[in-house]
């Protein structure tokens, strides 16, 4: 009869974080751009947007929220506060210019 060996405990494969776990890791340290985000995660710039939006309403239960950092026109001067979407605006509305620095997000504790 053959002895049966006592078999070793299996070892726990470290997993690296998912795209999302990353993209909140980031935001979770300063403010950053979708294109920022896009080139730390090796993502394209529109499926970054995707992820923004479900990491919004995940966090709408816990106490913490996506903040916007409006996108705001280098020409006039002119601030996106009211807007809510993620994607930068193609112009202003005062001056119609197209120069328009980008939204910025990050996750801020809700008090």
């Amino acid at each position: 009869m053959a002895t049966r060996q006592a078999k070793s405990p299996p070892v726990p494969v470290e997993q690296p974080a998912t795209l999302r776990q990353q993209i909140v890791a980031l935001l979770q340290q300063q403010a950053v751009s979708a294109k920022d985000l896009s080139m730390a995660v090796g993502l394209p710039e529109k499926q970054i947007y995707h992820h923004l939006e479900h990491i919004r309403r995940s966090f709408q239960q816990q106490r913490k929220q996506l903040h916007i950092e409006p996108a705001v026109c280098k020409k006039c001067g002119f601030s996106f506060t009211k807007r809510q979407r993620f994607h930068k605006p193609g112009k202003c509305p005062i001056c119609r210019g197209q120069a328009i620095e980008e939204p910025r997000f990050f996750l801020a504790s809700s008090v």
